[in-house]
């Protein structure tokens, strides 16, 4: 780990991440032809699955006291919501008629889901939670994610201990997955 990553804090990590989900999004937008728009779907898929779940274990029981149960159970609703869309417009895949406008309703819902986050949760964590404890929990955010699945799988339920649990298998499934696909993609020929 980089003493860069040593001193941020979970709240920088996380708008970190929302910055690079934003441009995931642009990216699959943007993408000239189906292969393009394949991989730049694939590597924002992973990112929401494992941000989502991290934040799920950390983030979200650490606001509930400082935020409010209120404030974290919207976002835990939206999250699930998310995880739902997502796992269908996989499903569906993106070269599938009907892809692009449910895409673009996806972008929309997440994005408000992470202003959200950056207005209501955030600042009261910054407020009252101690610095040495926000980057203690950018680390246990790193750790999380580094177990968590790399596709939403919404059966597997929203809370820290269904993510603890169902997680780490669900992960190597996930990881192992994804590296025969990559394989795959690799070998055509």
């Amino acid at each position: 780990m980089t003493a860069t990553a040593q001193k941020q804090d979970v709240i920088d990590l996380l708008l970190n991440q929302h910055t690079e989900i934003k441009s995931l999004f642009a990216q699959v937008k943007a993408a000239k032809n189906g292969e393009q728009k394949q991989q730049a779907f694939q590597q924002l898929v992973r990112l929401l699955a494992i941000h989502e779940s991290a934040e799920e274990e950390v983030v979200h029981p650490a606001a509930r006291d400082d935020a409010s149960d209120a404030v974290v159970d919207a976002r835990l609703h939206e999250e699930n919501e998310a995880k739902h869309v997502l796992s269908d417009l996989y499903d569906l895949g993106v070269d599938a008629p009907g892809f692009d406008a449910k895409f673009a309703e996806f972008e929309q819902a997440v994005v408000a889901h992470a202003t959200h986050e950056e207005q209501d949760e955030f600042p009261a964590l910054r407020r009252n939670t101690d610095p040495k404890t926000l980057r203690r929990m950018a680390g246990a955010i790193r750790a999380a994610e580094a177990i968590a699945p790399t596709r939403p799988h919404p059966a597997a339920g929203e809370s820290p201990v269904a993510n603890m649990l169902a997680g780490p298998p669900l992960a190597i499934f996930d990881r192992m997955r994804d590296a025969v696909r990559d394989w795959r993609q690799a070998h055509k020929g």
